[in-house]
C-alpha cells in the first residue's frame, strides 16, 4: 500500500476505531446494564471492557501511525513504553476472562445455562482475546485488498504493525 493511500485510510480509519471504543460498546454495556440485573450480566460487561480497552490501544496506535506519516512529531520511546505495558495489562486481563466466568457462574447460583446472555458474553471475550491477537501478535483483520494480496501470495497472515513496531524498537 501506498503511502498516499495509508493516510487516506489511516485518516478515517483511526477515528472509527475510537468511535467504538468510546460510543458504540460503552452504549451497549448502558444498554445491558438497564436492562439486565447486574448479577446476569458481570461476563458479558467484563468482555466489553476489555474490548474497549484494546480498542482505545488500537485507535491510539493508529493515530499514531498516522503521525509518523505525516511527520507530525510524537515520542516515539514513550509511546512504545506505553504500548509494552498495555501488552503486559492486556495479558492479565485475558487471564482474568476464567476467573470472572467463575464469578459469574458463584453470581448465578450455578445455575449459568447456554442462554442468550452466556453465549453474547462468551463471544464479547473472545473478541477480546482476538483483539489482542490482530494488535500484538498477528494481523487477523483482513479489510483491504493489499491484506488480501498478502494472504493469497505467502498463505498466511502478516505480522500486526504494532508487533513489528515493538520489535524493532526492543530495548
Amino acid at each position: 500500500m501506498s503511502k498516499a493511500s495509508l493516510v487516506k485510510r489511516l485518516r478515517w480509519y483511526y477515528p472509527l476505531e475510537k468511535f467504538h471504543a468510546c460510543f458504540t460498546f460503552p452504549l451497549i454495556a448502558i444498554y445491558l446494564l438497564l436492562r439486565n440485573p447486574i448479577t446476569d450480566i458481570v461476563f458479558l460487561i467484563y468482555g466489553l471492557v476489555l474490548i474497549v480497552f484494546i480498542l482505545f490501544q488500537g485507535q491510539y496506535y493508529w493515530k499514531l501511525k498516522l503521525q509518523r506519516l505525516t511527520s507530525q512529531p510524537f515520542d516515539q520511546k514513550k509511546s512504545l513504553a506505553l504500548f509494552r505495558r498495555a501488552k503486559s495489562i492486556n495479558g492479565y486481563l485475558i487471564a482474568f476472562i476464567p476467573l470472572v466466568f467463575l464469578f459469574q457462574i458463584y453470581l448465578s447460583e450455578i445455575k449459568v445455562s447456554l442462554n442468550e446472555l452466556t453465549i453474547w458474553a462468551t463471544v464479547a471475550n473472545l473478541f477480546g482475546v482476538l483483539e489482542h491477537i490482530n494488535y500484538y501478535y498477528i494481523q487477523l483483520s483482513i479489510d483491504n485488498s493489499e491484506d488480501l494480496k498478502y494472504l493469497k501470495r505467502y498463505k498466511k497472515l502478516k505480522i500486526a504493525s504494532l508487533a513489528k513496531d515493538l520489535k524493532e524498537n526492543e530495548i
